[in-house]
């Protein structure tokens, strides 16, 4: 069977069995590429590298998780007002966010970090808190944190393009993404009378402290 077809093959004009050759490398190529688009992190070259990766996965997620308790802070309180469908709004990304790095740890095996319980409650706690200030409590309590993220999402484009851009394609995609959706967030707290609330400097401050703390601590433990 085998035999034949490889005659009938060859009993074929040159022009069609070029063309078939030429067709068939090109699919290859395609299936090469499309499970090239799977892997958001290449693998690590050295034991450096995957330190590296994982410590920048890790506070990612613990970042986008930290950022989910927050807004569900805020739902709890501010949920059926009419604030409500805004903070939903933001969250729906945030969740998203989340989505893809529980995906990307597990592809990579990265270990969340082991905080996580921490900021469940202190995410939470934050969000409803400020939220209890009403819709400027919880605008504000958006500003200092997406800003906070995006800061660190920048540091780490920065990183990346001065190590090896190509190489971290599809990772500099993911991170420029979801910083320019953190600076949405930003943007409309801010559109949203965020420094309308009294003592908005000295909370945008406190909370923007937190944050960096728990980035420095996320990477680490």
């Amino acid at each position: 069977m085998h035999r034949a077809a490889h005659t009938a093959f060859c009993d074929w004009p040159q022009s069609v069995r070029s063309a078939m050759i030429r067709q068939s490398l090109k699919c290859t190529g395609c299936l090469q590429n499309s499970a090239r688009a799977y892997g958001v992190v290449p693998a690590p070259r050295d034991g450096e590298e995957k330190e590296m990766m994982h410590r920048m996965l890790r506070v990612d997620h613990a970042g986008e998780y930290g950022a989910n308790r927050i807004y569900a802070g805020q739902m709890a309180v501010l949920g059926r007002s009419r604030t409500g469908p805004l903070i939903q709004q933001m969250w729906d990304q945030e969740k998203k966010h989340l989505s893809k790095f529980n995906e990307i740890l597990a592809e990579n095996r990265v270990r969340p970090t082991a905080l996580l319980p921490l900021w469940n409650l202190s995410g939470f706690v934050l969000g409803a808190s400020t939220a209890l200030l009403g819709k400027e409590g919880a605008m504000a309590c958006t500003v200092a944190v997406e800003e906070s993220i995006s800061e660190h999402y920048n540091s780490q484009i920065r990183a990346l393009m001065e190590s090896d851009p190509e190489r971290y394609t599809e990772l500099l995609q993911v991170i420029k993404e979801f910083r320019d959706d953190e600076m949405d967030h930003h943007d409309t707290g801010l559109e949203h009378d965020a420094e309308s609330l009294p003592g908005y400097w000295l909370l945008k401050n406190a909370i923007q402290l937190g944050c960096k703390a728990a980035i420095y601590v996320s990477q680490r433990v």
